[in-house]
């Protein structure tokens, strides 16, 4: 049915003298959610010994947020241009901060696992409103690109923050400590958004279809836990059924989309070749990165031994170098191309992911410091240049549902790689050759093995852990070949899909 959209208009609002200080309120935003996914890893090991959740358990722990927060983000983006962007920010940052204190407080795996979900639909609320109200705060294209480039590397910064305030706090507190760090920036981020922030909705924007929510949801949800399921187990009726029925929505989805007079999602988006080549880029970087860092926390503390605060800063490096790539990488596009920079950047995060196959139990912190340094340019360069060239490829009147897109499209590959490559860890470590008198709950995850030593003879013990250990690695090393497999075919298929973009695009729109 040929569609009859009718372009949407925004509500503008006058120029406004203390946009800086609202962009600041924003990032808070960012930094909230930015933090909250980096912590997670670090808990991991002491969630596996306090709750004992069974493997298939600590993978949904993981992935549950990312299920939700994708297919929730187009609905809640669409949701803030009826209801009011500022609203829906502070609403969602609010039920950010109180579900952060239930996942502190969980005391089982199911309970935390609901609590990750309820997490997840409040976040949902946060990364598109944040963009849509910087979109609305700066009228001026360069002033707004700047404003995005801050935004962006807020989000970096907060890979860094999270895991070293992370780190302190499981050193000195319990586990539910880590969740407990968003309730300050909440509460500056809602008082002080209450005063400054400027209200902002779409003018005559239709009706908000909930059935596409509900499709979009189903969809989303159905494909990765039949992904999930598959890859832990193999094929089943219960991942099948998973999959059509996720299928069957996602296709119902963009049928509905087309046939509305104003959709969820304008799905002619994609008949863009750089709008669909930067999304692609940045699901499949994000799909093959995932998984690995995941478990990285789990390397550096149960493998190596490290302490929490000396895992949180073992990972700086990424950060740091995802950081300095971001406020370097529009000047490089620039004088190079967008596709080299792209492609550049993501076969520099391949070749890094292939270097960490050769890790042992023993291995050396300057290969990994090395690695990761170069993983962090490699997204620093790609992320910032795919965002730009999203936001170029689009109407003007359009930014707020292509970067809804494109936080989705982050969040679903963040949910794939766990599922995909994590279900890759988990496999491999399941089978490992323990001594006899192994408990069932060793094979479970290396920190079931970590709480089960204590209970073993000495040689037993060690003997259980050494098997454990590098059954562990094993899986690790193999995720990464997966990983860097999937990037290079990534920075491959950003060198065609993006020959041609510009980024000055952007600052003439």
């Amino acid at each position: 049915m040929t569609s009859t959209f009718r372009p949407v208009r925004t509500e503008e609002v006058p120029y406004r003298p203390g946009r800086w200080l609202a962009l600041g309120v924003l990032v808070l935003a960012v930094l909230l959610v930015a933090v909250d996914a980096t912590v997670l890893g670090l808990a991991t090991p002491y969630i596996s010994e306090d709750l004992a959740p069974s493997g298939n358990q600590l993978l949904w722990i993981g992935d549950i947020y990312s299920f939700v927060i994708a297919g929730l983000l187009v609905s809640m983006g669409s949701l803030g241009d009826r209801v009011g962007r500022k609203r829906i920010l502070l609403v969602g940052a609010t039920a950010f901060g109180a579900v952060s204190v239930l996942n502190a407080y969980a005391t089982s795996p199911e309970m935390l696992i609901v609590a990750r979900a309820l997490l997840g639909v409040a976040g949902a609320t946060l990364m598109p409103a944040t963009l849509a109200l910087i979109r609305n705060l700066f009228h001026d294209p360069r002033e707004r690109s700047l404003a995005i480039g801050i935004w962006g590397a807020t989000a970096s910064a907060g890979t860094a923050v999270g895991p070293i305030m992370g780190g302190f706090l499981l050193e000195h507190f319990w586990w539910g400590s880590v969740f407990l760090i968003n309730l300050p920036v909440m509460a500056v981020l809602v008082l002080v958004g209450i005063k400054l922030l400027p209200e902002s909705r779409t003018a005559d924007p239709g009706p908000w279809d909930l059935a596409s929510v509900v499709l979009s949801l189903v969809g989303m949800v159905g494909v990765v836990y039949a992904v999930k399921e598959t890859a832990s187990h193999g094929f089943g009726w219960a991942a099948t059924g998973a999959g059509l029925l996720g299928a069957a929505a996602l296709y119902g989805f963009v049928r509905r989309q087309l046939r509305l007079p104003v959709p969820l999602l304008d799905m002619r988006l994609f008949r863009h070749r750089g709008f669909s080549g930067a999304v692609l880029a940045d699901l499949l970087t994000i799909l093959g990165l995932s998984g690995l860092v995941f478990f990285l926390s789990q390397y550096l503390q149960l493998v190596q031994g490290r302490r929490p605060l000396e895992a949180g800063l073992a990972e700086l490096p990424a950060a740091i170098g995802a950081v300095v790539a971001g406020l370097v990488a529009g000047r490089a596009a620039r004088r190079l191309s967008v596709h080299a920079v792209v492609s550049g950047g993501l076969a520099a995060i391949g070749l890094s992911l292939a270097a960490l196959t050769v890790i042992g139990q023993s291995t050396g912190y300057p290969l990994l410091g090395a690695a990761l340094l170069v993983v962090g340019l490699g997204a620093g360069f790609a992320f910032t240049v795919t965002a730009d060239v999203i936001l170029s490829s689009v109407p003007k009147d359009q930014a707020g549902a292509a970067s809804a897109v494109s936080e989705t499209a982050y969040e679903l590959g963040a949910a794939l790689g766990i599922a995909v490559l994590g279900s890759i860890v988990t496999g491999v470590y399941r089978g490992f050759p323990g001594p006899e008198g192994t408990p069932a709950a060793a094979h479970e995850s290396l920190g079931g093995a970590v709480e089960s030593a204590a209970a073993l003879p000495a040689d037993t013990a060690a003997a259980m852990l050494d098997a454990a250990r590098q059954a562990f690695v094993d899986g690790l090393t193999l995720a990464a070949g997966v990983g860097a497999v999937v990037l290079l075919a990534a920075a491959v298929a950003a060198w065609f899909m993006l020959r041609g973009q510009r980024l000055e695009d952007v600052a003439a729109g």
